[in-house]
């Protein structure tokens, strides 16, 4: 049951056989919810298919979706992969360490998100996960086939269900990602407002905050909290403004 709840979110896949085998693997440990960001190949192709071998329902009923936010709606935790080591407050971990996570709210969405076959995932596409997942590889030959890496986390995260479930706590509930994303929204507003951001910087210092704020993994009572607080700010900036033009 805990996996149920595990998107597998694949960004712009490019090859058809790829898809298929991620299919066929995803069915061996018992994950089944498949969602396609934007795919540059057709996930029910001929070739697809043949890959998927038994794993055609996966294909079938995979979800295609045209941006990652779309594809996160709903979701409480999100974990992306990345091969690149960034300058980063948040750092890489193995899939063993992080995927537990994952499981930690069963009733909840969840997501582990995979990037393109060539380049992975962009920065603006990483500030949308909490966490972030290396795999470790050989030094001579480190980059892994993108059917292959979705293989070993499936693995993993099977592995982990049942030691997962005992420690299993309601205490802490992440807010949503769309709550999430409409309080940054809100933020960034407020900080232009006062002048603490500038239009060309925003975007810039915007990341900055989304990753302080990914490594907090806020819950839905802190982020109607902050939101209260910026309500607050800018109901004393209206009347303070009404008062000076009185």
């Amino acid at each position: 049951m805990a996996l149920t709840g595990v998107r597998i979110v694949l960004v712009e896949p490019a090859g058809p056989i790829n898809v298929g085998a991620i299919a066929r693997v995803m069915k061996n440990f018992g994950l089944h919810n498949l969602i396609l960001v934007n795919p540059q190949c057709d996930p029910r192709s001929p070739e697809a298919m043949k890959m998927a071998v038994h794993a055609k329902d996966i294909l079938e009923s995979a979800v295609v979706i045209p941006t990652l936010p779309e594809a996160l709606q709903g979701c409480v935790r999100a974990i992306a992969t990345t091969a690149r080591v960034r300058d980063w407050g948040t750092p890489l971990e193995t899939p063993s360490s992080a995927l537990p996570w994952l499981l930690e709210e069963p009733d909840k969405p969840s997501a582990l998100i995979f990037g393109r076959e060539d380049r992975g995932l962009s920065n603006e596409e990483l500030n949308y996960a909490q966490r972030f997942i290396r795999i470790p590889t050989s030094e001579v030959y480190p980059s892994l086939n993108l059917a292959t890496a979705v293989g070993i986390c499936c693995y993993e995260l099977a592995q982990q269900v049942e030691i997962a479930q005992p420690q299993i706590s309601q205490q802490t509930e992440l807010a949503p990602f769309e709550l999430v994303e409409a309080y940054y929204q809100q933020l960034e507003s407020l900080l232009l407002d006062i002048g603490y951001l500038y239009p060309h910087t925003a975007a810039s210092r915007m990341e900055k905050f989304r990753q302080l704020y990914n490594r907090a993994r806020l819950t839905t009572n802190e982020v109607a909290m902050l939101r209260g607080i910026f309500r607050q700010v800018e109901w004393v900036l209206n009347n303070r403004n009404d008062d000076e033009n009185l």
